[in-house]
């Protein structure tokens, strides 16, 4: 059987609406019938430089939300009608969500509560998982996770530059659950409430000086910032964060482009977090992390804000493009594949 898709038909190539079959899953696998996917700056990242994806034509999106279809040999924990909620694999369009069915791992996936919709729950994917695993993760910044101890960084402070961006969104209620007494956080003003109601204890207008961004986290917190997250990670956040960050720190950022601007003596440290769980490092954070997710969401602890783009696959283009032109702040793009014509 075959499904609507939009593929990316070349490398830096153009998008086209087509058909691919719907694929079957293996052992420990899902198929899902998508009801919502979210846009996120990957995608157009991947279109736009021509990285990650070397099998064209190729299906892009890496969160998505839906009924449980098929069952593969071994899933014990689903029930075919189940709701749930993924991510994506980049660079195995099967598993992706710029389509009408796709694969998940039964491992990182997780049961809707009633209380969310699919298209709030389509949120997560990508987003989740980047801040989750560049701050709590085996390989980047390595703190210890809400899901492990709750709580454990009481006292301390925490800043997040780019608060609006829903990674960073997802960072500061995750940072909220680990504890943090000071979650800064750097935005326009407009944000200041939705921020605040996430976690955030202090927000920074995002357009004043470097200076004064610098002057302003220093007074809140006097001593050592030794880790911080910076979503937006272009030349403003970097001069914020290597000017706040202290000897032997860490900056988790989002781009892979992103490089240490200190000298060889330098003992600070910036890397990018490999934002999924599907590599072997990651398997054992994201099964606990999606673990917690249905949690979570039942009870509140994570909350999400999307805007729903119409025209099904159709509406993804254009969603992209608002997302490349920065007029998406705030909130989470999606789009119902279900619908398209």
């Amino acid at each position: 059987m075959s499904q609507k898709a939009l593929l990316l038909t070349a490398k830096q190539g153009e998008w086209a609406l087509g058909t691919r079959a719907i694929p079957k899953p293996g052992p420990g696998r899902i198929l899902i019938k998508i009801e919502a996917a979210s846009l996120n700056p990957i995608d157009w990242k991947v279109k736009a430089y021509g990285m990650l994806i070397e099998d064209y034509p190729a299906v892009l999106g890496y969160g998505l939300a839906g009924t449980v279809a098929e069952l593969g040999k071994g899933v014990t924990n689903f029930a075919i009608g189940d709701r749930v909620a993924t991510s994506g694999i980049v660079g195995n369009s099967e598993y992706c969500s710029f389509q009408q069915y796709a694969l998940g791992d039964a491992r990182f996936t997780a049961k809707l509560p009633s209380n969310i919709s699919f298209d709030e729950a389509s949120s997560l994917g990508v987003s989740l998982d980047t801040p989750a695993l560049g701050l709590f993760g085996p390989l980047n910044a390595k703190l210890t996770s809400p899901i492990d101890k709750p709580g454990a960084y009481k006292g301390q402070t925490m800043v997040i530059l780019g608060g609006s961006a829903t990674i960073a969104q997802f960072a500061i209620q995750l940072c909220r659950l680990a504890g943090y007494t000071n979650i800064i956080t750097t935005a326009s003003p407009a944000h200041d409430a939705l921020l605040k109601s996430l976690g955030a204890t202090h927000v920074i207008d995002r357009r004043l000086p470097t200076t004064e961004i610098i002057a302003s986290i220093r007074s809140i917190e006097k001593g050592d910032i030794k880790v911080l997250y910076d979503a937006i990670c272009d030349e403003s956040t970097q001069a914020v964060g290597w000017g706040i960050l202290a000897p032997g720190g860490h900056v988790a950022v989002s781009n892979y482009n992103i490089k240490n601007p200190g000298g060889e003596t330098d003992t600070r440290t910036v890397e990018c977090s490999y934002g999924s769980p599907h590599i072997p490092p990651h398997h054992e954070f994201g099964e606990k992390l999606w673990g917690a997710v249905h949690d979570w969401l039942a009870n509140g602890t994570i909350v999400v804000r999307v805007d729903v783009v119409p025209g099904g696959l159709d509406g993804i283009v254009a969603g992209l493009d608002r997302l490349k032109a920065g007029k998406a702040s705030g909130i989470k793009l999606v789009v119902r594949p279900q619908d398209t014509a």
